[in-house]
């Protein structure tokens, strides 16, 4: 699996684009807009993308998701169905943080807690983990120790949990009891801001000591 992180939008969220080397079949992952951007590396990279991926239902991962679903004819995958009211609420989240409106969807897929997703000839296990939202999951790429974590853990710091539904002691949970098993020499892709390992976080993280 080879991957390429492109962030978008003013909140600087990262678009990732994983594909199988062989096949060069592509998912996208947290489009959350910018459409025209991901379909410029989308072309310069030479991929195929056969479905979009969603770790969570806030706009900033979310927005461009409809538009590229329909222009591309992909099938929306993701997140869990507990982040349903976040997407069904989009039209809301443009409003309060001030995005023009995007377009409408509905998921093809919720996902739950052991689902695999194929991508070409690569697989993506996928783990629930619950607390900056309460459907958000995790993509992994266990054959390559890379996982795409959303807004769960960041390098130096852990998701918010002060938006509707948030939950703090379920974040935790789901970084210590999900997370910390995948192993310490797991790269992972976090929804903003640069790459880190599990180790690293599990040693240095100063929101998880203790």
């Amino acid at each position: 699996m080879d991957y390429r992180i492109l962030p978008v939008t003013p909140f600087q969220q990262n678009c990732t684009l994983f594909w199988c080397e062989r096949t060069r079949r592509a998912a996208i992952i947290d489009p959350g807009g910018e459409p025209e951007r991901i379909l410029a590396l989308i072309a310069e990279l030479n991929l195929e993308p056969e479905r979009i991926l969603l770790t969570h239902g806030h706009l900033d991962h979310v927005g461009a998701s409809g538009d590229l679903a329909e222009r591309l004819g992909l099938p929306i995958v993701g997140p869990h169905p507990d982040d349903a009211f976040l997407i069904h609420a989009l039209p809301a989240q443009c409003q309060m943080f001030g995005f023009p409106p995007v377009r409408d969807f509905e998921p093809d897929q919720w996902l739950q807690q052991g689902d695999i997703v194929n991508v070409g000839e690569e697989r993506l296990e996928v783990l629930h983990c619950p607390g900056h939202t309460p459907g958000h999951v995790v993509f992994v790429d266990a054959a390559n120790g890379l996982a795409q974590v959303g807004d769960v853990l960041f390098r130096g710091s852990i998701g918010r949990t002060d938006f509707p539904r948030g939950n703090h002691r379920q974040l935790i949970d789901s970084i210590q009891q999900r997370l910390f098993a995948l192993g310490d020499a797991v790269r992972f892709i976090p929804g903003h801001g640069p790459m880190s390992t599990i180790g690293h976080e599990r040693r240095a993280n100063p929101y998880l000591r203790g």
